[in-house]
């Protein structure tokens, strides 16, 4: 038996950064190369968001947190943005011949999972009372990721029989996906997974990303926390790594907040927002006005 883990894997909180100390010091002065594209798609995913809370799933879109919280932060409006970093990334097993999968979650970590889930506000008591909707983005290929978190949510709202009929209209996923030339031949991720079929229209979505950017954010960014998987939701917590290559990527996402909390910052995503339909709905014309007022 393993103790149960208290949270996910130790991050700084760079809102506010009191507590980073000297860890950026000597740090060379970082390239944020990727912020043009990273505020459009930061823009569109608020705007397809529904009015929400985002839930960041993963480390890929750790950027993007990070620009949202500082963009966002001493908004008057109910704005808010969490990092759920689950990976779901585990050993395969074979199913028959020439067939893979991965191997099923013990029932250590789907209870795990639930106690990180719960740590977020994330249950089905709670998801049938919230009154916003609960955003989940992250870098879509295929769609594995958010097919394994759906799965891991609609048993525990079966086991707790809490209404699905209310709690299917509170959630929604957003997907960064690489940007591709579009035809009625692209092949999109959410048109190959059934569940996605038992959502109200609209609440799976999809924004695209430059290539180079996403496949920066998804393959070669160093992030400031390790990987959190199936194994590692049992195991003990560790802390913040302080090598040099951790204390460039801090500083990299020190600056991004801090161009998020800049005027130039916020009034860059508020253009970001032009163009969408959403911007027809109240909710979005007033989080525009206030980002373009700071």
């Amino acid at each position: 038996m393993h103790d149960p883990v208290d949270g996910p894997p130790f991050r700084w909180e760079l809102v506010g950064p009191d507590e980073l100390g000297t860890m950026l010091d000597g740090t060379g002065e970082p390239s944020l190369w990727f912020m043009p594209d990273l505020v459009r798609c930061a823009g569109r995913v608020l705007a397809r968001s529904g009015d929400g809370d985002l839930f960041f799933v993963g480390r890929s879109l750790d950027s993007m947190f990070d620009l949202l919280s500082g963009a966002l932060a001493d908004l008057p409006a109910p704005n808010r943005v969490a990092r759920a970093p689950f990976s779901f990334q585990r050993r395969v097993v074979p199913v028959r011949r020439s067939k893979w999968r991965r191997a099923p979650l013990s029932a250590e970590e789907r209870a795990a999972a639930r106690r990180l889930l719960g740590g977020l506000g994330i249950t089905p008591h709670a998801l049938a009372r919230r009154a916003r909707p609960a955003v989940f983005v992250d870098v879509v290929d295929a769609g594995g990721t958010f097919t394994e978190l759906f799965t891991l949510l609609d048993e525990w709202i079966v086991e707790s029989r809490e209404p699905w009929e209310v709690i299917r209209k509170k959630l929604r996923f957003v997907g960064v996906t690489v940007r591709r030339p579009s035809s009625p031949k692209t092949w999109r991720w959410q048109q190959h997974e059934p569940w996605t079929r038992r959502l109200p229209a609209r609440a799976v979505l999809n924004v695209s990303l430059d290539p180079w950017v996403w496949s920066y954010f998804g393959n070669h960014q160093t992030k400031l926390t390790r990987s959190f998987r199936p194994g590692d939701w049992l195991a003990a917590a560790e802390g913040p790594r302080r090598d040099e290559q951790t204390r460039q990527a801090l500083a990299e996402a020190v600056a991004v907040v801090a161009y998020g909390r800049s005027g130039d910052g916020r009034r860059a995503l508020a253009r970001a927002v032009h163009g969408e339909p959403a911007l027809a709905q109240p909710w979005l014309r007033s989080l525009v006005s206030q980002l373009n007022k700071l």
